[in-house]
């Protein structure tokens, strides 16, 4: 492990100092402008965090090519094990189903009896009753073995709502399997859980791979064909160098109880507020206790649900990023092992890079309309930013080569290109208006906002023009104002400059109509119909003529 993780940061370190070495190459012809060190210097910054990306997808690349089979069946449980499901505020006609169906395959595999499922629910006062008649209902089938329990106080959040249930309602249960409301498992993935937790006492956590559930819609849709591409990539190689002290992302996962509570109970922050994100500092901790914290990069029987609408998409990331950045209080805690450290540290990093981006745009903007001198070379920057781009999206561009080995199941080559492409267009449109939103957030955090952490919306919805541009004015106008930039340092530059920008700056103009188009029912619809984008659960579904 010590080989491998120094193979890593070698080899992040010298990605990036290639591509500063690149960056230095196409700016300097001509002399030092004040525009040109801000590039540099944004570049630089960020590079580091690039050059990890590319790491990433050539390690999690060669893993994925060496990977056996997964075994056919999984032996049965010799513990008893909980699944807790936190609830708040949530739509309980789609939270129970799903449970249903996981009980049912439980049963069916001689499992069940080994199982007892906890609804934890942390909900207001004025979703109490509705919540409280559903689970009624749900119970009365199966009521020894389905329980419910809510709280009042929403005391330390999702955390606190786990570490309640473990302190006085776990008794008999050694393992618990932990679910969102929005989480989906096979009983398949949860004894290929309990199997790899068994057959490894020194294991507190076992984390499986989660991908996006067949979505309809076009944004949700869009959007986890290319995330399990990246993520497939992304977590065989965290899998592969982290060993036992890898990532916990706080649900599909299995973990033991008495460890847990013993070593994973959060500390508040300095300023006496409680941790929003918790799971990777759960791990830290028990990874710093000698509890090991393992990560199956298995996305076979493992789902969530993404974000309907960009909107809801943009809350979300803002809501992860508050969550990372208060990390930064934490990375002295007493108890930390180095590994631990770095995952917080790679929690900040995620969302921390952002605003180098939109530097990095604004000083190319300042160099190509105010340097008489030295006109911007945007032809050889464009070569430093097909670079750029191509590292930081390695993880997903080799995942889709990867999944090219099981092409049919995405629905054969022509729809599985034609999903890459949408999807490429998509997200580069879609990162450039990201970018704006997570820099105006961290400023506001940074001056001491204090951030909020809403029940979300789950379901498909249309997004009008007024919400859109309310929203998406801002980015509108930046985009705008960029591109204006670029062509009032002459049309010349322009045809150079467009593409250049087009990952920094593409989706800011568009971002209105993106929001809009994304959300319209009938272009979900039609990418349906045309199996664009499918994934392998939705393709095995149609050709079984069962609705996903």
């Amino acid at each position: 492990m010590p080989f491998r993780r120094a193979l890593m940061l070698c080899g992040s370190l010298l990605a990036a100092a290639g591509l500063i070495a690149l960056m230095v190459r196409a700016l300097a012809p001509g002399g030092w402008t004040m525009a040109k060190a801000a590039m540099l210097g944004s570049f630089a910054l960020a590079a580091l965090w690039v050059g990890f990306c590319l790491m990433q997808g050539v390690a999690g690349f060669a893993v994925l090519l060496c990977r056996k089979p997964l075994p056919e069946a999984y032996p049965l449980p010799k513990s008893r094990i909980a699944i807790a499901v936190t609830v708040r505020n949530e739509d309980m006609d789609a939270v129970l189903p799903p449970l249903r169906q996981l009980l049912d395959e439980l049963d069916a595999l001689g499992a069940g009896d080994l199982f007892a499922l906890f609804v934890l629910s942390d909900s207001s006062d004025a979703a109490a009753d509705a919540e409280e008649q559903a689970i009624a209902a749900f119970r009365k089938a199966d009521p020894a073995r389905i329980r419910y329990r809510r709280r009042t106080d929403n005391d330390r959040f999702k955390a606190g709502n786990i570490m309640e249930f473990m302190d006085h309602r776990a008794d008999g249960f050694p393992l618990m399997l932990i679910l969102d409301a929005d989480s989906r498992m096979s009983a398949r993935a949860v004894l290929r859980l309990a199997a790899e937790m068994e057959a490894h006492p020194h294991l507190a956590i076992v984390q499986h791979l989660t991908v996006g559930l067949p979505a309809s819609a076009a944004f949700p849709r869009l959007f986890q064909f290319g995330m399990r591409a990246g993520m497939r990539t992304w977590a065989a190689a965290l899998a592969w160098w982290q060993g036992d002290e890898c990532c916990y992302w706080g649900h599909n996962a299995l973990i033991r109880i008495a460890p847990f509570r013993e070593h994973a109970r959060l500390p508040l922050l300095p300023d006496g507020r409680p941790i929003l994100s918790h799971d990777q500092v759960e791990a830290a901790l028990l990874a710093g206790a000698g509890w090991g914290i393992r990560l199956l990069a298995e996305e076979d029987g493992s789902f969530e649900a993404n974000p309907p609408a960009l909107p809801e998409f943009m809350r979300r990331e803002l809501r992860w990023l508050a969550g990372n950045l208060e990390y930064r209080h934490l990375l002295r805690m007493p108890g930390l092992r180095p590994m631990g450290q770095w995952q917080l540290a790679q929690a900040i990093l995620l969302f921390g890079c952002t605003p180098f981006y939109l530097v990095l745009l604004a000083g190319a903007v300042v160099a190509a309309v105010t340097d008489p001198v030295s006109p911007f070379p945007a032809g050889r920057v464009l070569a430093v930013m097909l670079a750029w781009a191509g590292a930081i999206y390695a993880p997903k561009l080799l995942g889709y080569v990867e999944a090219g080995r099981r092409i049919g199941t995405y629905g054969g080559t022509g729809r599985f290109l034609c999903g890459v492409l949408a999807e490429t267009v998509f997200t580069l449109l879609l990162d450039a208006i990201s970018v704006v939103g997570k820099t105006a957030t961290t400023v506001r955090l940074l001056l001491g906002m204090q951030p909020a952490w809403l029940p979300q919306n789950r379901g498909d919805r249309g997004v009008g023009w007024g919400e859109a541009a309310h929203l998406l004015w801002p980015h509108t106008t930046l985009g705008l104002a960029a591109f204006a930039g670029f062509a009032m340092a002459g049309w010349g530059a322009v045809p150079w400059a467009v593409p250049w920008a087009v990952p920094l700056a593409g989706g800011l103009p568009l971002a209105v109509p993106f929001c809009v188009l994304t959300a319209q029912p009938r272009f979900g619809t039609w990418l349906r119909r045309h199996g664009i984008a499918a994934t392998p659960e939705e393709v095995g579904c149609d050709r079984l003529r069962v609705p996903s």
